[in-house]
């Protein structure tokens, strides 16, 4: 016999196994025994059997050959004269005595996989065999079903690892996290993205109770999930397993919060510069930086102060910027342009049905958009004592809750707040909570207008004309040195944001390779008699010239527009401080074709 060089058939993958069942077989019938494949290769053997593991048995194995076609069992008892037999080399010469052949099956489709053969040698052995034939062929028969189970067994494990392989595999590439749970509520696989959102690298065997909150937001489920002594919320979907899968009892796919922020992100404006940004050289703005410097690692509320247009926000954002949550968002929220109905909303987000005309999927707050970040408060005063005293609530327990939910969210956030309004007067004036004054101003921060820094003037007015040529596309001009000490004397009332717009003004107005004289300056801003008769009270008694009312309303405009700038907050701001209506400032706006 030569021995075969054996391919993986069902029965060889399992071949110890194979051999333990057809020794048991040999020692309680005290015959020899083989099992052979599908390929008629011998997979197991004992007594004159044993020495020819893994030889090809097809030049004999006629009487194999037919069982594994009809899958019906077979009993020589004549073995060498039989009709199957003559084809055998031993016919009319066989020493067996009996030979007995047992289909084995494969599950689906059920197909005969391979054969017991039993050999009896002796007429002993084949008495003892005929005296209990049915009994031992029912013991065979049940040992080639156990043969058949353990390699139904074999087969599924393969194709479950296989599976798992493939799972996980799929698993580590993909963005979100995913616990996968065992019915002993333990987790059993995860992904990279699972260990870094919950910062932990051994997940796996670890206890797990996953609790569905009740909040919705964007179509999220939120699930409280506690491993060990940790708790999460999480955002995403937890699904059941079928029962048929034994081992494991749901998969949680929850997405990272900051996916989750971006869908938000495009209502919170975040603005570029740390503190290298703020221009100037006085003395005001370097120890400004340097207050910066000291304050960002920090993790306290910071109050900034200062009049309009000094640069409140790029402060806040240089403090972000050089702080220890420079990785996390910065989200800005100006309390003075949110109606007041929609601030609470806007502050702390709302889930699913919270309340009439609300997004019907939820949305996420600043508060929480902001989570491991920073949040800027801009125009603190302007916000409604009912609110302020949510905030200050918020700011005392780092825990929110969201409109229409009774979850608290804890939250990691750096309050910074701003306001050009006097605090303390509005506290005197029972318009503003004392105790979330003192809660905001922990570190004050107070930027110097303009008129008090004039040594900035000139540092920043090449910075606009530089940028602003950049932007129209045209050469810089150079500034006249009769334009900057018209700059230097003038008070600046809408300080560095009334530069820029100036500036974006007569860079637009310039010749192409000319100069930014006075002769381009804003009508307001030129040094003449008739304006000084109303800009300027007059100090020697001179009765002044009557100035129209028409010419005293556009020049007003024109100065409210300068002082807050021409964007659409810009012109609301300007609407309010000169007492009109939104719609009639853009009405005279039209009318007198300013700018």
């Amino acid at each position: 016999m030569e021995t075969k060089t054996q391919t993986m058939t069902d029965l060889y993958e399992i071949q110890d196994v194979v051999q333990r069942y057809t020794d048991i077989i040999s020692i309680i019938a005290d015959v020899d025994v083989e099992v052979v494949d599908q390929h008629l290769v011998r997979i197991a053997g004992t007594g004159l059997f044993a020495g020819g593991v893994n030889q090809d048995m097809s030049r004999e194995g006629y009487v194999y050959r037919k069982v594994l076609t009809t899958g019906e069992r077979s009993v020589i008892y004549q073995p060498g004269e039989e009709i199957i037999c003559r084809d055998c080399p031993h016919f009319m010469n066989c020493k067996e005595e009996i030979e007995i052949a047992m289909p084995i099956f494969g599950r689906e489709p059920r197909r005969a996989i391979g054969v017991i053969g039993l050999v009896g040698s002796s007429r002993e052995q084949k008495m003892t065999i005929l005296s209990k034939e049915a009994s031992f062929l029912a013991f065979v028969e049940q040992i080639a079903d156990f043969i058949s189970v353990k390699s139904q067994e074999r087969k599924e494990n393969a194709r479950r690892e296989a599976l798992l392989g493939t799972l996980h595999t799929t698993l580590e590439n993909i963005q979100q996290g995913t616990l996968v749970i065992g019915i002993d509520h333990r987790i059993t696989m995860t992904n990279r993205s699972a260990q870094e959102q919950l910062e932990d690298d051994d997940l796996v065997g670890k206890e797990v109770l996953i609790e569905a909150t009740g909040d919705t937001l964007n179509r999220y489920a939120e699930y409280r999930v506690t491993i060990g002594e940790r708790a999460y919320h999480l955002m995403g979907s937890y699904m059941k397993i079928p029962q048929r899968i034994r081992d494991y009892e749901g998969v949680l796919i929850f997405y990272r919060s900051r996916e989750i922020k971006n869908q938000y992100f495009e209502t919170a404006f975040v603005p570029h510069g740390d503190k290298d940004s703020i221009l100037g050289s006085s003395p005001a703005t370097l120890h400004l930086k340097e207050e910066i410097e000291r304050v960002a690692p920090s993790s306290s509320t910071v109050l900034i102060t200062g009049e309009s247009g000094t640069g409140k926000e790029m402060v806040a954002t240089s403090i972000w910027r050089e702080g220890s949550r420079k990785e996390g968002r910065f989200i800005a929220l100006n309390c003075a342009a949110i109606p007041e109905n929609l601030m609470e909303s806007e502050l702390f987000g709302y889930v699913k049905g919270a309340f009439t005309g609300a997004d019907p999927n939820g949305r996420m707050g600043k508060f929480e958009l902001a989570n491991g970040g920073v949040i800027f408060l801009d125009e603190i005063g302007d916000m409604p004592l009912y609110l302020q005293s949510k905030l200050l609530r918020v700011l005392q327990e780092r825990q929110i809750v969201r409109i229409g939910s009774n979850q608290l969210v804890d939250i990691d956030v750096r309050v910074i707040a701003a306001t050009n309004k006097d605090l303390k007067k509005m506290v005197e004036e029972k318009q503003f909570r004392e105790d979330l004054y003192y809660r905001l101003n922990v570190i004050p921060i107070h930027i110097e207008p303009l008129r008090n820094r004039k040594e900035d003037i000139e540092e920043l007015s090449v910075h606009y004309i530089r940028r602003f040529s950049s932007l129209l596309g045209k050469s810089e001009p150079r500034i006249t040195e009769d334009l900057m000490e018209t700059f230097k004397q003038y008070p600046w009332p809408g300080n560095v944001r009334e530069l820029e717009n100036v500036m974006e003004y007569m860079v637009n107005l310039a010749v192409p390779g000319g100069d930014l004289d006075v002769d381009l300056l804003p009508k307001e801003m030129r040094k003449t008699p008739n304006q000084d008769a109303y800009l300027v009270p007059s100090e020697m008694g001179i009765e002044a010239p009557i100035v129209p009312l028409v010419k005293l309303e556009k020049e007003a405009i024109r100065r409210a527009l300068l002082h807050y700038g021409r964007s659409g907050e810009g012109k609301l701001k300007a609407a309010q401080a000169l007492g009109l209506s939104k719609a009639t400032l853009y009405r005279k706006i039209k009318e007198y074709e300013i700018f």
